[in-house]
């Protein structure tokens, strides 16, 4: 199972930059936990932009968004 890097709290483009740093290590899938929509956005369209596809499930306590590599 992948990491979960926990962005609550942090405005934009901070959650984005975390997830560019994971991205890093090229694995195949990533899970972060954000809490609010810019940051939803911002780091669907990054991680789109990657070839990742991403799933956003809205929790208690903001979203969690599964980002899995897609085809190439």
């Amino acid at each position: 199972m992948e990491k979960m890097i926990d962005a609550r709290g942090r405005a934009c483009p901070e959650p984005v930059l975390m997830i560019k740093k994971a991205m890093e290590s090229k694995e195949n899938s990533y899970s972060m936990m954000v809490d609010n929509r810019v940051s939803v956005e911002n780091v669907t369209r990054f991680a789109r932009h990657n070839r990742y596809e991403t799933e956003v499930k809205q929790v208690e306590d903001g979203f969690i968004l599964t980002m899995t590599a897609g085809r190439p």
